[in-house]
């Protein structure tokens, strides 16, 4: 199916309920407030963002007229999910490697492979790619490419890749991250990708608290009933 280019609030919502569907089952599907603390949570997200509850909700109802979100029924609050991979008709391992895409921007296909731990376990490398290159690949009477392999950046040894969902990407626009201390900037990026997959973690339980404490009708330390 061929969907218009998603607005970055879209994308980030819409990549929020699909990382909390894999990584937090119990508290899904989110309520507003717990989905806003995904979207604006300061670790995996790039870019950072801060949108307000306002944004949240008109990202939300604009995915539901693309049926991308649906709101469930029979809670006390209104609670939302995602329906990706039916309407974009892609596998669990795509519908992973696009959610990252969009979480947390280009990222080779071992960084992928590191990030989606929590999400899907892949074999190795070699999978990720086979799944990247059938989603740069796919047909236009299916929507057309999902993907795109930015131009190799001065000293890395990999390409990065980049989701299309949000429209086409500007490949000239790649420039050449700094190395660190002199850590091979490959290495760097493995580096940072195992820091952020720690740091998920820690975002993800705050999440699950977040969620108990709305259930007892509570609220978290430092934070306004």
């Amino acid at each position: 199916m061929s969907l218009r280019p998603l607005t970055p609030n879209e994308a980030r919502v819409l990549g929020t309920l699909m990382e909390k569907a894999r990584t937090v089952p119990d508290s899904y599907p989110l309520t507003l407030n717990t989905l806003l603390t995904g979207c604006n949570q300061k670790t995996s997200r790039d870019p950072l963002m801060n949108l307000v509850e306002a944004e949240a909700q008109d990202a939300l109802d604009s995915l539901r007229l693309l049926s991308l979100v649906f709101e469930t029924s029979g809670s006390r609050v209104p609670r939302y999910e995602h329906n990706f991979q039916r309407v974009v008709g892609v596998p669990e391992q795509s519908a992973v490697l696009l959610g990252l895409l969009m979480l947390r921007g280009p990222q080779t296909a071992g960084e992928l492979r590191i990030n989606s731990e929590r999400w899907y376990r892949f074999a190795d490398i070699s999978s990720v790619d086979a799944f990247l290159e059938e989603l740069q690949e796919r047909s236009e009477d299916k929507g057309g490419p999902l993907v795109v392999k930015l131009p190799r950046a001065p000293g890395a040894r990999e390409q990065r890749w980049a989701h299309l969902l949000c429209g086409a990407v500007d490949l000239s626009a790649s420039t050449a991250p700094v190395e660190h201390a002199g850590v091979p900037l490959d290495d760097t990026r493995r580096l940072e990708a195992r820091l952020r997959a720690l740091e998920d973690e820690v975002g993800t339980l705050r999440s699950a608290l977040q969620n108990v404490l709305e259930q007892l009708g509570m609220s978290q330390p430092g934070h306004p009933k």
